[in-house]
């Protein structure tokens, strides 16, 4: 297992921001991300774990303890039957699927990251999420102290949320296993309506699964959510705030204030979100309370692509992005009541 000292953070996390660590190992097997993990728990050490660094936001005092980053690998069809090692680079994994004939996650496809970071976050986009194809999870019980396995209702997923993300200090995610449909080399049911329409499909069809992928690259790439080095855009944890989810009373207010603000004949995204609830567009809340694409003059920017992007312009500290975050929660406050929440997790900073 790889050791250093006074490792830099900011090469393995997307925004390329953060101070480092006291200590970095880097895991290779899962028996070395349980034997690191016992040893800090052991001796007190405080303990960040770090996958593909899409989802952090890292202080720029870096991290006073041991920084593990989970470099496992392992990839296992077994027919229909996916195992992924959590170290596993997402994006290649959907790619291999599609390649396989499967269908479940091909909308989920240029997603950065680490196959163990998706449980966690409930990872979705463009109509599908995890938890629809995820059977189980093997992960570290650090109170328990043993390797345990989560079956798809233990993981408690909601919207953006699971067990893990619950109770961020207890679990260590070291496999994921999957179950995935093999629909003669098509897609499962787009269910996306930009998707759809893009694909010039309705709600519900089918497509070869190796399209629906190259689709969804595309609009996320014009989005600036494929990772490209020499892009700015992509400097960034993707979709910074997550979709609020509100009563309907809530949004009945909001809906008040929307018209109130921009016009009777103005109507906000809404979605259902269950019973009693409905889900509208953090992207779309940014941008009409007067945060658009490129807004910013600092080092620290929204992309001039996506307005749920925040981006490092390549000279940002973490606080001139949190300065940035902050500007536009506050705002977007003010203008609809509603307060965004941040998806990436905060590492010694909060927003």
């Amino acid at each position: 297992m790889q050791e250093l000292h006074d490792a830099p953070l900011a090469p393995l996390t997307t925004f390329r921001l953060g101070g480092p660590a006291t200590r970095l190992l880097t895991a290779t097997t899962d028996d070395e991300v349980i034997a690191a993990v016992r040893e800090a728990d052991a001796s007190g050490t405080p303990l960040l774990v770090i996958g593909g660094g899409s989802n952090l936001v890292i202080g720029d005092k870096g991290f006073e303890g041991t920084a593990l980053r989970i470099a496992t690998r392992g990839f296992a069809l077994d027919g229909t039957d996916l195992t992924l090692a959590a170290g596993e680079n997402w994006s290649d994994a959907v790619a291999r699927t599609v390649a396989a004939g499967l269908a479940g996650i091909e909308c989920l496809a240029g997603i950065p990251g680490s196959a163990g970071a998706t449980p966690i976050q409930n990872v979705g986009a463009y109509g599908q999420e995890v938890s629809s194809t995820i059977t189980e999870v093997v992960a570290y019980d650090r109170i328990a102290g043993e390797t345990v396995t989560l079956s798809n209702a233990e993981c408690a997923f909601s919207y953006r949320h699971s067990r893990f993300k619950e109770h961020p200090d207890r679990f260590v995610v070291l496999r994921v296993r999957f179950a995935l449909e093999d629909a003669g080399g098509l897609s499962a049911p787009v269910k996306y309506a930009e998707t759809a329409r893009t694909l010039g499909v309705r709600a519900g069809d089918r497509v070869p699964a190796a399209t629906a992928r190259e689709t969804v690259l595309k609009l996320r790439a014009g989005k600036g959510m494929v990772l490209d080095p020499e892009d700015h855009d992509t400097w960034s944890a993707g979709s910074f705030f997550t979709n609020p989810v509100l009563t309907e009373a809530a949004y009945a207010d909001f809906l008040a204030r929307v018209h109130e603000r921009l016009g009777a004949d103005v109507t906000p995204p809404a979605f259902p979100a269950g019973d009693g609830y409905v889900k509208t567009s953090a992207a779309w809340l940014i941008d009409r309370a007067g945060f658009t694409k490129g807004y910013g003059d600092g080092p620290a920017c929204i992309s001039t692509k996506h307005t749920l992007a925040l981006t490092n312009r390549g000279r940002a500290t973490t606080e001139d992005l949190l300065t940035l975050a902050r500007e536009v929660r506050d705002g977007v406050h003010a203008a609809f009541g509603i307060t965004l929440v941040n998806e990436p997790v905060t590492v010694g900073v909060t927003l």
